[in-house]
């Protein structure tokens, strides 16, 4: 136990976010407790559990130069029977000092024979011991597919380390392993997990496969391999075969060879940082590897984070207009998160918008409907209230528009005592006689506001027009039957935009 317990610190791609599979009757172990015990990882609510992190076997017929198990290196060598490694764990368990199992191997004889004995100790575990904790496994490079398929139906979570970032390094520093032999699996992983929900989507008790996904562990240091390098081998694994996550390791000497760095270099801990920071900026903030470095910088500025520094790359495009700015580029200002940038947007879209607000956005017209919006559709001429309104706004320089779909008797009767410029008959949600107005108002798509209460004719023609819209709730439950029937759609639309924005 110690042996292999030691021989597999190594290993960084140990992870259970993605998995909810609570207590069940008859069986022991859940995926979203936690408990004190050897490492610690993270459920897809947050919360810590802790993994049993082992080895099967520190036998290895690979002889990697960066690794410490390799077949040339004299360590004491040691390996577990399939039942020795279940016991082991379940044992652990019982005790209360683990909630799964993390398990990797060195290759032992050859891959199918390693990972026949894996599969071998995980069928212990989950048939015989009914353990149903969650399980992270390694898949070996090179071993059959129906192995491979095998061990996503056993574990949680499937991992197929690529460590050397590239070709040339694997040759170098690890001859045995190729490529090919390590992209394989990924691929048959991918496939496994996208017909496992397909099947899940038919059948209700179809067998999972690996429901937690893939991920990998990439070595950073051990090879003159660039920043640039790894994120773009980074953001092609994301997107070619849909892993969950890409972890990255600071090469930790511990071998003497002349192609390796000395034994007394640092592991490289914040480059290793940087790069999981640009990592997160791939996966959640819309960036590229490509915007982030390119050929005259290939390494990130370990003095700063690779988003600011991004930033100062591109001072054109600051500052921000934080009322204005759509959620991507919210996402791009430094010290603006997920989070924050989607309650900006839900603020500033949902919440109380004063008139010297809309100044300070620039707005200098404004377009208003008239049903619902300013006065009930059944009402012919606007009240006392409505047309102060309209002279403060005109008194204050807004430029002002009437757009509605309605007759032109109902607008030019509204109209007279207001004094604004009408259309009638207004085609929205079109934006033809919009963008007559904004010619006659004088004013422009990012100066021009849109006021009205319904989402299919008022919010999407600004929308289409490229207007600030501004949706007020109508004035009154009185409505044409066409409105009543438009209604129900719009309360679905909004219930999904709240849904996704927030209120």
């Amino acid at each position: 136990m110690t042996i292999l317990s030691d021989a597999a610190k190594y290993d960084a791609a140990c992870t259970s976010s993605g998995v909810r599979r609570k207590f069940q009757p008859g069986k022991i172990g859940n995926t979203s407790s936690s408990i004190a015990g050897c490492c610690h990882s993270f459920s897809a609510d947050g919360r810590c559990v802790t993994l049993l992190k082992v080895l099967m076997t520190n036998c290895c017929v690979y002889d990697c130069k960066y690794c410490v198990n390799r077949r040339s290196n004299d360590t004491r060598r040691a390996a577990f029977t399939p039942r020795e490694l279940a016991e082991l764990t379940i044992g652990f368990y019982r005790r209360n000092y683990i909630e799964g199992l993390f398990l990797s191997s060195g290759v032992l004889r050859s891959p199918d024979y390693t990972m026949e004995l894996m599969i071998r100790a995980l069928r212990i575990l989950r048939e015989e011991y009914r353990f149903n904790g969650y399980i992270h496994a390694k898949a070996i490079p090179g071993a059959a597919p129906e192995l491979v398929r095998q061990l996503g139906l056993l574990a949680d979570r499937l991992s197929v380390n690529i460590e050397l970032p590239s070709q040339q390094g694997l040759q170098t520093l690890a001859p045995d392993k190729s490529r090919d032999a390590i992209l394989r699996p990924m691929g048959l992983i991918r496939d496994g997990t996208a017909q496992s929900k397909a099947e899940l989507a038919k059948y209700r008790h179809a067998p999972v496969f690996a429901p937690a996904g893939q991920s990998t562990q990439l070595i950073v240091g051990a090879t003159d391999d660039s920043d640039r390098h790894i994120l773009h081998l980074t953001e092609s694994l994301y997107r070619k075969f849909r892993l969950k996550r890409v972890f990255y390791s600071a090469y930790v000497p511990v071998v003497e060879n002349s192609l390796l760095p000395s034994l007394d270099t640092k592991p490289p801990l914040l480059r290793e940082h940087r790069l999981y920071q640009a990592d997160w900026l791939l996966r959640f903030y819309g960036f590229h590897a490509s915007e982030l470095l390119d050929e005259a910088h290939p390494d990130f500025d370990t003095r700063l984070d690779p988003k600011c520094s991004w930033a100062l790359a591109h001072l054109e495009q600051f500052p921000v207009e934080v009322m204005r700015a759509d959620l991507e580029t919210l996402l791009r200002v430094p010290g603006v998160g997920p989070v924050s940038a989607r309650r900006i947007v839900s603020a500033r879209r949902c919440g109380t918008l004063r008139f010297e607000d809309l100044k300070k956005l620039g707005i200098r017209g404004l377009v208003f409907d008239i049903d619902n919006t300013v006065a009930p559709f059944d009402v012919a001429e606007p009240d006392e209230e409505i047309v102060e309104l309209f002279a403060f706004l005109r008194k204050e320089g807004f430029k002002l528009c009437i757009l509605s779909n309605n007759t032109k008797e109902r607008v030019q009767l509204f109209n007279r005592r207001l004094g604004a410029l009408a259309i009638h008959k207004g085609g929205k949600p079109g934006i033809k006689k919009l963008n007559r107005a904004m010619e006659i108002m004088g004013t422009t798509p990012k100066t021009t506001a849109m006021v009205g209460d319904q989402v299919f004719t008022d919010m999407w023609c600004g929308h289409r027009g490229g207007l600030l819209c501004i949706m007020t709730a109508p004035i009154c439950n009185r409505d044409q039957l066409i409105t009543k029937v438009k209604r129900g759609a719009e309360r679905q639309v909004m219930k999904v935009y709240f849904k996704k924005y927030g209120k």
